[in-house]
């Protein structure tokens, strides 16, 4: 059954970010399955919001752990109770991280010890300037194999590639807030580039989305 799409809303436990979420699940979940690794590991998510995404992935693969995180301690409760509402005993209490703030992240105990981190939906409305800390936690927190997946609509190069997402970036822009709109694939390459990171694949995913990977050089 389709849901009507609720207005723009980026707080993550709305109306509209709940029903952006079940629209892209499914496809997120394909590439997971492709990507993670099949061997047991740990996993992190940035920016888990809700923890919709992390409590729908964690039964799909039982040999792996979970770790949400978010910079807004409030969504914590939200989180730890999907989590026992669908029985999911392979995701651990989330933690606060702030990817503007290092002590957050910079924890010796966990240097090199996720195989996968992954981000949804957080660029179009967060400054790109965010990237360059995303970039650095990564590199800090995967080991050598591990990989970032970062989900969402970007411009590539300048452009945008449909007409929807023009549109999308416009309706954001208008908003009035300076940081809201697509950011565009290109920055993000850069930040990686100064942390040792390099764009591995750009994935078309539906609703003119992408799942771009990035892993060490």
């Amino acid at each position: 059954m389709n849901q009507q799409k609720p207005p723009l809303d980026p707080h993550p436990l709305s109306e509209y970010v709940a029903w952006a979420g079940g629209r892209n699940r499914e496809p997120l979940l394909g590439v997971l399955k492709e990507k993670l690794p099949k061997d047991p590991g740990r996993v992190l998510e940035l920016a888990s919001g809700s923890g919709m995404h992390i409590n729908y992935f964690a039964p799909h693969f039982e040999h792996l752990h979970f770790h949400p995180s978010d910079k807004d301690q409030s969504v914590f409760d939200n989180i730890k109770q999907l989590s026992v509402d669908h029985s999911n005993d392979n995701i651990a209490d989330p933690v606060h991280l702030d990817l503007t703030d290092p002590t957050t992240w910079f924890n010796p105990g966990n240097a090199g010890s996720f195989s996968a981190i992954f981000c949804i939906n957080i660029f179009q409305v967060a400054p790109i300037s965010i990237a360059d800390g995303m970039m650095e936690c990564a590199s800090y927190l995967l080991d050598d194999n591990g990989f970032l997946l970062i989900y969402g609509p970007f411009r590539v190069e300048g452009q945008f590639t449909t007409d929807s997402n023009k549109e999308f970036h416009e309706t954001l822009s208008s908003a009035g807030v300076s940081e809201w709109g697509l950011k565009d694939v290109a920055d993000l390459k850069k930040a990686a580039e100064k942390h040792g990171l390099e764009l591995k694949e750009q994935i078309d995913m539906p609703s003119n989305n992408f799942s771009l990977i990035f892993g060490r050089k």
